[in-house]
């Protein structure tokens, strides 16, 4: 993550988190590894939806995690940019599906209620 405000995630890094956590570091290992095992959805589609949902949290960690356990599962590049390209859309939905709000607002308002 270069000369970012992110710092590059290090073994030291890991170690203080497990030193200061252990029993939730523990716990969040094993929720990592059951969310992503083989199941309804395969390792491959359960990536590619995490590379969508990283975009979305905005978490550059997960975006490099996610985007190799993608690849390595076998997600091609089209995939996973259609894959954002969703996430971007959902995102923007939010914003137009909650303009309802200020629509309310603005109606009340004008209605002096």
């Amino acid at each position: 993550m270069g000369d970012s405000m992110y710092p590059k995630m290090t073994a030291e890094i890991s170690r203080k988190r497990r030193e200061l956590t252990p029993d939730q570091s523990e716990a969040f290992k094993q929720f990592n590894k059951a969310v992503f095992a083989e199941g309804a959805l395969d390792v491959k589609t359960k990536q590619i939806i995490a590379v969508a949902v990283a975009h979305v949290t905005q978490c550059p960690y997960c975006i490099h995690g996610h985007v190799d356990g993608a690849k390595n599962a076998g997600a091609t590049d089209q995939e996973l940019m259609e894959a954002i390209w969703v996430a971007a859309e959902m995102r923007a939905g939010g914003a137009f599906a909650h303009s309802a709000l200020t629509l309310d607002r603005l109606m009340k308002r004008e209605n002096n209620e």
